[in-house]
């Protein structure tokens, strides 16, 4: 589970915690993660705003956040603890002023944006990469990307594809796993979902090379403007 953006005052941490708890009907949780670096007022709200509409920043750091999610895992509340959509320098200031290095890092990471560099980094470092929206622009929420043919009908995914009985997403799929990350789907028919567990099947050396070669440096996910926070800012696929 995650902590939301509107729960980073050190002092709201652990009810935030305490809450999903008591939604999940359990008294841990094997992994929570730090939905965004990036606070928002505190409150009930789960997009404070201002009088002018935009959204109200919170005033907490992400490391005082992040040492008081330190304390939840040291008690057992979290078994292990995490962030997601933190840039290269972010991780690093975090991984330097705290004692728990993250278990996992989740972010955007698909064929058409692989940042190798930065996975590479993860593994450095012992940090595990979750891939989310591993179908790319293929998530109806992004507008970005909508103009642009859908990456799981990319040729090259297809050709793979048809070698192995399996669809373009796939593919997707299996490429993540082939470096070692976890990748988490989203599916909304029981039919779809049955196909991404089919995704975990084994690519040859030589395809997985063939899906590394597509990559076209494409973030569909930058809610920047809308935040008021100014994410990937050391990060392939960031837009001026």
């Amino acid at each position: 589970t995650k902590l939301w953006n509107n729960s980073h005052a050190p002092e709201d941490v652990e009810a935030a915690l305490d809450t999903s708890l008591a939604n999940l009907g359990t008294d841990y949780v094997d992994l929570w993660l730090m939905h965004w670096p990036s606070a928002f007022a505190s409150g009930s709200s789960l997009f404070p705003k201002d009088s002018n509409g935009k959204v109200k920043p919170g005033s907490s750091d992400y490391i005082e956040t992040y040492k008081a999610m330190e304390k939840l895992y040291k008690s057992g509340k979290a078994r292990a603890i995490g962030v997601s959509n933190f840039s290269k320098a972010e991780m690093e200031r975090l991984i330097k002023e705290t004692s728990v290095v993250p278990a996992v890092h989740q972010l955007e990471l698909h064929p058409y944006l692989q940042q190798h560099d930065f996975a590479e980094w993860h593994k450095s470092q012992g940090i595990h990469v979750t891939q989310y929206s591993p179908f790319g622009n293929s998530n109806e929420v992004y507008s970005k990307g909508q103009n642009l043919s859908k990456l799981i009908e990319d040729p090259i995914l297809v050709e793979i594809g048809k070698k192995y009985g399996k669809s373009g997403a796939q593919v997707a799929l299996a490429w993540g796993i082939a470096h070692g990350r976890s990748v988490i789907p989203k599916s909304k028919t029981p039919a779809r979902i049955q196909q991404n567990v089919e995704g975990d099947f084994e690519l040859s050396a030589e395809d997985v090379k063939k899906v590394d070669a597509i990559d076209r440096k494409l973030r569909f996910n930058d809610p920047s403007a809308n935040f008021g926070w100014n994410f990937y800012q050391d990060l392939d696929g960031k837009e001026a």
